[in-house]
């Protein structure tokens, strides 16, 4: 072991107690550290990182930095004396010699592997130097994770760097120490893993994710009571956030007498009403339950007796629309019941005003802490059977709403478009609970297939973030006029693949890019989302992509994955297409009910997506279709949204303004799998073949059998109907 000398002892002991009078750091997994030389691999986050590591590592820490820093005149006689090794473009193999020596020596020597800050505060590309240091030194590579440092003034968040206020003094941050990886198994797609492991562990310890749902609603609403929190689209009228909290409580009050059952039913479109029955049912106690009304009868009555509802909120209006509608033996019309409370209502936004927080939620009844108890009930579309109830925590929707909160960093002048369905999963979170709870503006509209009167909307109010699916988008192609959609700053589509063809047609039409994302209902439902790259400060800096066409982005804040063998299960390397398992605090706890299907999909924490996947370089996260969406003939995988895409490609389809083809498997005694074509317009076999023939495609890969249909089916979310076009297919 070197021995340090009196002076850099001195600094150290100095330095290291005043840092501490700054910052709480909490260490997971110090037991890991060697007693050994050994290599360190951080995620980079702000520039005060170097000093938070070795706060929470007993040991001196020498940091390999770029020899600019290490020139700076008041910097370089501390960096020296900290033992820190300079590295040069020109000269980068004497520090990794330098920093070799070091380790072999037994000192660590920790090297930033992304080689720049974060200015989104996502996990970048890692540079190969380090591999080379490693095999140099046949020592341990151990991956560590600096976590709640983004959003600190030394970080780029919103922007800006230095010229925000500290959210908290002493500020507190995690530090996960990963598990010492050999030189040889250390490469990219391991530390990349491993660190997305430990930044998963640090963001379940979070103290947020234990909040109720409905205490965190009362926070962020109470938080600016006089702002507008909803603009009703049908007829302009608006809530504030002090108003939607009171009309919310008096409900809630009347629900708490009345009600005895756990849960809820809520049959309304997104509005003032859908957004105040929600939220009054969760301040309540109870749990809220929205029904998908557009299911056929038999799925809804279904739903319902699985959750065992005999109340449900509704209004006249709505009601009178839904004629074959299975009503359960209790139907509260919001137009009725809220009228008579006006005077309650007055009561309660005066006490909203001036109680805090704390002691308006003990007037209410709500807790400060819900964690893994159920905080919502959805139901699964139905898209590939019947729907399955998944039950979600406040641990995973609070969760789910701070990584998303994470990645939009919205301001107090973005307005959000709330059109999809509240009984939807993307809906639910993004547009109703996120808005509650971080104090966003919404403007709602209760279809979003009227595109025209969206857009319309977007115009008038000038809104800046829309969320929409590919089936939603071709509408917008019809019929929103270019300049309509000029405020948003964030289109973001999910629930299926974005079509290529409908990306380029959108960002012509409208000057705009559409990102996509990726989730499920069993995850909260966001995963990852692409984002507009962050600008650079100077022109010499380089490009940080945020984005990447083809991918569903880079995963949120908190969220741990794996690329594992859809058949054998085994662990595949994260650059590998297979089987996308994930794992974090936005991840349902099992199905309603219903222990057999959980065992399916969860183990040990870890969800299996159903999804098959792979992840580049970047951290870019493709999904190349569901397993179901595959069939094996002869043997092999072959994917149906590839062949669809290829088809599209092939006959020059025009595919704006709706889906007009799908492929789908049927069982084959010969090859075990066949591919019908399902199409709504006419497709010539022959020169279909002739086609695809030009195009490359495999024989494999070609429909033996073309049924033409009307329309083809779909949800009313915009995902494709699955169990639909199984039984057009079975009947071709």
């Amino acid at each position: 072991m070197v021995h340090s000398s009196f002076a850099e002892r001195a600094m150290y002991f100095f330095g290291v107690g005043l840092a501490r009078l700054v910052y709480r750091v909490k260490t997971i997994g110090s037991e890991s550290i060697p007693g050994t030389g050994f290599l360190l691999l951080p995620n980079h986050i702000t520039w005060v990182d170097a000093i938070v590591l070795q706060l929470a590592c007993p040991r001196p820490i020498r940091f390999v930095i770029d020899d600019a820093y290490y020139r700076v005149r008041f910097l370089h006689p501390f960096l020296r004396l900290a033992g820190c090794i300079p590295i040069t473009s020109r000269r980068a193999k004497d520090a990794m010699r330098g920093a070799a020596e070091r380790i072999r020596a037994g000192e660590i020597v920790c090297l930033f592997p992304e080689g720049q800050l974060s200015r989104s505060g996502t996990l970048m590309r890692l540079r190969r130097g380090y591999e080379i240091i490693a095999r140099q030194a046949d020592s341990p590579v151990v991956p560590v994770w600096l976590d709640q440092l983004w959003g600190s003034i030394f970080s780029f968040e919103r922007g800006r760097f230095f010229t925000k206020l500290p959210r908290s003094f002493p500020y507190e941050v995690s530090v996960a120490f990963g598990k010492p990886l050999s030189a040889e198994t250390a490469d990219i797609a391991t530390v990349r893993e491993e660190l997305l492991k430990l930044g998963e562990a640090c963001y379940s310890e979070r103290e947020v994710l234990r909040k109720h749902l409905g205490y965190a609603c009362i926070e962020g609403l109470k938080w600016h009571p006089f702002r507008t929190a909803i603009i009703d689209g049908l007829d302009d009228s608006t809530l504030s956030c002090g108003k939607l909290l009171a009309v919310a409580t008096a409900l809630a009050r009347h629900l708490r007498r009345q009600c005895k059952e756990r849960r809820i039913g809520i049959v309304l479109p997104p509005g003032k009403g859908g957004v105040v029955a929600n939220l009054a049912v969760v301040l309540a106690g109870k749990i809220p339950v929205n029904i998908n009304f557009t299911s056929a009868r038999e799925s809804i009555a279904s739903a319902q007796a699985q959750a065992g509802l005999t109340t449900i909120i509704t209004a006249r209006p709505m009601a009178k629309k839904l004629d074959n509608f299975p009503w359960s033996s209790d139907v509260l019309n919001l137009d009725e019941i809220l009228p008579a409370m006006k005077p309650a209502i007055v009561a309660w936004w005066l006490v909203c005003l001036i109680t805090p927080t704390r002691v308006l939620a003990s007037l209410l009844h709500v807790p400060r802490l819900g964690d893994r108890t159920e905080a919502v009930l959805l139901f699964t579309s139905g898209s590939a059977g019947a729907p399955k109830g998944v039950p979600l925590t406040h641990r995973n929707i609070v969760g789910n709403v701070s990584q998303f909160a994470m990645l939009l960093a919205t301001t107090k002048d973005d307005l959000v478009v709330a059109s999809l369905p509240f009984f939807h999963s993307f809906g639910c979170t993004v547009t109703l609970w996120f808005p509650l709870v971080e104090g966003v503006k919404i403007v709602t509209y209760p279809s979003p297939l009227e595109a025209g009167k969206i857009a319309a909307l977007v115009e008038r109010y000038r809104a800046t973030v829309m969320f929409g699916t590919p089936t939603f988008l071709r509408a917008y192609l019809r019929k929103a006029e270019p300049h309509q959609l000029r405020s948003l700053r964030l289109l973001i589509t999910g629930a299926e693949k974005l079509p290529a063809e409908i990306a380029r047609a959108v960002e012509e039409r409208f000057q705009q890019p559409v990102f996509e994302g990726y989730g499920l209902t069993e995850t909260s439902p966001v995963l990852s989302v692409n984002l507009p790259n962050p600008e650079r400060r100077e022109a010499k800096d380089s490009v940080q992509p945020s984005s990447r066409p083809g991918s569903t982005g880079k995963l949120a804040p908190g969220i741990a994955a794996e690329i594992r063998d859809p058949e054998t299960g085994s662990k595949l390397s994260l650059h590998d297409t297979g089987m996308l398992w994930v794992r974090g605090p936005n991840i349902f706890e099992g199905y309603l009910d219903d222990s057999v299907r959980t065992s399916e999909v969860l183990r040990d924490g870890w969800f299996q997506t159903g999804d098959l996947g792979r992840f580049d370089e970047d951290g870019f996260l493709f999904i190349e279709g569901r397993l179901s969406r595959f069939s094996k003939i002869a043997g092999e995988m072959v994917p149906h949204e590839v062949i669809e895409q290829k088809i599209v490609s092939a006959l020059n389809l025009n595919t704006h303004s709706e889906r007009v083809l799908t492929i789908m498997g049927v069982p084959d005694a010969a090859k075990g799998e066949a591919l019908v074509l399902l199409s709504s317009i006419d497709i010539d076999a022959q020169q279909l073949r002739a086609a695809l023939r030009e195009a490359e495609v495999p024989n494999l890969w070609v429909p033996r059998t073309i049924r033409r249909v009307e329309e083809i089916p779909v949800l009313a979310s915009g995902k494709l109907d699955l169990g639909k076009c199984r039984e057009l297919a079975a009947a071709a």
